[in-house]
């Protein structure tokens, strides 16, 4: 009983820490958003990608509250996050993007400047962290990537395909009612708003996923624990075919996880051991556990 007590307890204080660490993201998320969208884009009339490009391009064609726009608009894209995700996302969405309607009502902020490529640039900064920032605390200010997600597994095309097809038409239609000009610096907010998107989520170091088959398997294992100081993972395969035809000899394949940054030094140290190795690379977007920095030796320990 006092076991299950204690459980109980630890459990409930990882969920309320997770749960102020999404609050204190998607608050942010929303300030920062706003910020971008009353500071930069809405003075200037340009629009972004996604819902809030929609939302954007009908305030400036009907004048109609940005605020209303963007919570309409949502609506059926949380509607489909709801069977194709999980309530909790649904309901820190609703409450993200009612908070930036609010945000966008009641919170005034000063219109920074009024060049036209600071606009972009910037603009699309701050509304790709506040997207970002709530996408960490696990909802969306943006409902686009729901409907992407949805119709990449109905279909053959990746969630970057739709998103990229659903601006495509978002832009060519700001040229055709806005102005070509309009059009190619609201894309430049786009990029600026993505990649900034893509840095708040993915956080400031890449991680890369490390397979290596080699015959100098064990040499190799040793060689990432003891000098790199990384932790792997190793797996009971079978080789297929190869440089000189089938080989069926069982052999043990490693997998480790580095950042972007210590691919260089991996690479030459797998190969000064073996040259043939054989090594495949791919990006990891997510990490919970596990030993992923370099280990700190204590003197002590030898």
């Amino acid at each position: 009983m006092k076991i299950i007590l204690i459980n109980n307890f630890v459990n409930s204080r990882i969920t309320t820490r997770q749960l102020l660490k999404d609050i204190v993201f998607i608050s942010t998320g929303i300030l920062s958003a706003a910020f971008g969208l009353k500071g930069f884009l809405l003075p200037n009339g340009f629009i972004d990608g996604g819902v809030t490009g929609i939302s954007l391009l009908i305030k400036e064609l009907t004048n109609f509250s940005l605020s209303i726009l963007i919570v309409v608009i949502n609506i059926p894209f949380i509607i489909l996050g709801y069977f194709q995700i999980d309530k909790s996302f649904v309901v820190k969405s609703i409450l993200a993007i009612i908070g930036l309607a609010i945000t966008l009502v009641f919170v005034d902020y000063p219109i920074i400047t009024s060049d036209k490529l600071l606009v972009a640039v910037f603009g699309g900064f701050f509304l790709g962290a506040g997207i970002g920032l709530s996408v960490r605390g696990g909802g969306v200010l943006d409902g686009t990537e729901v409907l992407a997600i949805y119709l990449s597994r109905k279909t053959g095309l990746s969630i970057g395909d739709f998103v990229l097809i659903f601006n495509i038409f978002i832009f060519s239609t700001a040229a055709y009612f806005l102005s070509i000009e309009v059009a190619l610096y609201s894309i430049l907010t786009y990029l600026s708003a993505s990649k900034t998107m893509d840095f708040i989520i993915e956080g400031v170091e890449e991680y890369i996923g490390v397979t290596i088959i080699s015959s100098h398997h064990e040499k190799i294992r040793m060689m990432i624990i003891e000098e790199l100081g990384k932790g792997v993972t190793i797996y009971q395969g079978r080789r297929g075919f190869g440089k000189h035809g089938e080989n069926p000899d069982s052999t043990n394949i490693i997998y480790c996880v580095i950042t972007r940054l210590e691919i260089g030094r991996f690479q030459n140290e797998i190969l000064k051991i073996d040259p043939s190795a054989f090594i495949v690379m791919n990006s990891v977007r997510d990490l919970k556990g596990g030993m992923i920095k370099k280990r700190q030796f204590k003197e002590e320990q030898f």
